[in-house]
């Protein structure tokens, strides 16, 4: 039986696989039980119908999209199958340039205005045969609030949650069932909050390990691009396709890129996990240490050893009051062109960021440099202990929007977020978060794994074992 004649003969309800995993999706896809143009419009319809309360979208190509999948359907019918991505769904967060479509970084700048190239990512994906569903809405110029001018993503959990940030639609599309995964970035939190929030998983890799190019900038040597997905294999497949070297950004580095799922199904036994419980039950609600207690227990039936380890405490937390003097200098280069001149059409938020910059003074800024180096060092140290370490992702349970409120002047709030997020952006360590429980309210909650300098294909066996013995990745919002 041929491709088409696949399709024919068996033709499940598409509009039914939006909660599909990515892998699952793939294989479907390629023996021909369901057909790019009819998971494609499936989601367009979907899209059309969920968006407009959930606003996780803020642009929609789905005259390109359809396109997309009737040229893969043609290819896969012709044996010319390019692998998993092929013929899938995904979005981009709005901060990844496509050519042609307007990328806008979440501000009123260049809303509108056509990106001129594809960023590296994009163009991997679209070699991987990805379709791409559209731009996902974010907070403006990836830092801590939307632009007053933009509606946020509502969580589709529950709209008075909050959906994390800067990767709010990405997170809400991906959660709601209206992509199968998505790209993502992370300065401070940005992949790790929202996955915690809408009960996802995703991959903040190693500093460089993904090309920037074509990549909006908030904080160049803070920027880590990712993906949000439904599972650590899915997310494992996303990095394979985007991962690498890339001549048009000399910071990417040149490892070459394992093949992360394949090797995510190597038995864990014997692997060490190491966790600083004083750290990570220091001001941690109890809800949140129980869920870690809980995580943990399950990786020793699994077969890892845990590692007593100390964590460079204080050290974590000077490197929390450090990012958002480093941010601020470097928000304020990647945005000379448009502030002070254009100042007007800035939010408020934003705005006070790159002004923060003026009072860094040249030794402020090699003072954290400095210990930023230092920090990095330490860190690398622990992973001759442990092979990952378990974190929060954040020390309380999912939060309400109301708590939340405009989070760029609740500085309290967020150094509380950041205390185990922000930290590994400055080191550059990759980090897996994964969901591992429900809060009270029935809200997600996530822990972290955190690895050595390209230590992913370790976070991602981590993650897939985890993820085979629960449930907690399985469970759905109901829209």
């Amino acid at each position: 039986m041929n491709y088409t004649e696949s399709i024919r003969a068996a033709r499940p309800a598409a509009a039914g696989l939006h909660y599909q995993d990515l892998s699952s999706l793939a294989t479907l896809i390629q023996s021909g039980e369901i057909s790019p143009v009819e998971i494609t419009r499936a989601q367009l319809q979907r899209i059309e119908t969920l968006d407009g309360a959930l606003r996780s979208y803020a642009h929609v190509t789905a005259a390109s999209a359809m396109q997309e999948a009737r040229a893969a359907e043609a290819e896969i019918r012709q044996g010319r199958y390019r692998g998993p991505l092929h013929g899938v769904p995904i979005a981009l967060k709005d901060l990844f340039r496509r050519k042609g479509v307007p990328t806008a970084a979440g501000t009123a700048i260049y809303r509108g205005v056509a990106a001129d190239h594809d960023a590296t990512v994009v163009r991997r994906l679209r070699m991987a045969g990805a379709v791409l569903l559209g731009q996902l809405q974010m907070t403006e110029g990836a830092y801590s609030d939307h632009h007053p001018s933009v509606e946020p993503p509502r969580n589709p959990w529950n709209a008075a949650y909050w959906t994390g940030i800067s990767s709010s639609g990405s997170a809400a599309a991906t959660a709601a069932g209206l992509c199968f995964g998505a790209t993502a970035s992370d300065t401070g939190g940005s992949i790790r909050w929202p996955c915690a929030a809408t009960g996802l998983t995703g991959i903040k890799p190693t500093w460089g390990r993904v090309s920037r190019h074509g990549v909006f900038e908030l904080a160049a040597s803070l920027d880590h691009a990712g993906v949000i997905a439904r599972s650590s294999q899915d997310a494992a497949l996303l990095l394979e396709a985007i991962a690498g070297a890339d001549p048009l950004d000399p910071t990417a580095l040149q490892a070459p890129v394992p093949r992360y799922a394949r090797l995510a199904e190597a038995p864990m036994h014997g692997l060490r996990i190491g966790m600083d419980s004083a750290w990570n039950t220091r001001d941690v609600d109890p809800l949140t240490q129980r869920m870690l207690a809980a995580a943990m227990q399950t990786f020793h039936e699994l077969g890892a050893t845990v590692v007593p380890l100390r964590f460079p405490v204080e050290d974590a937390a000077q490197a929390v009051r450090d990012w958002a003097p480093l941010c601020a200098v470097e928000a304020a280069v990647a945005h000379a062109g448009t502030y002070p001149s254009r100042r007007d059409e800035y939010g408020p938020v934003l705005a006070s960021v790159i002004e923060a910059a003026d009072v860094v003074s040249g030794t402020d800024y090699q003072r954290i440099l400095l210990r930023r180096m230092a920090l990095r060092g330490k860190i690398d140290a622990l992973f001759t202990q442990a092979d990952a370490l378990l974190t929060p992702v954040q020390p309380m349970p999912a939060l309400t929007l109301e708590a939340v409120s405009v989070l760029g002047r609740q500085p309290a709030l967020v150094r509380a977020l950041q205390r185990y997020t922000c930290v590994f952006d400055m080191t550059g360590h990759p980090c897996l978060t994964l969901p591992a429980g429900q809060g009270e309210t029935g809200m997600p909650m996530g822990m972290q794994l955190v690895g050595a300098h390209l230590g992913e294909p370790v976070l991602f066996q981590l993650g897939a074992a985890f993820q085979a013995a629960t449930d907690w990745h399985l469970r759905r919002p109901a829209c």
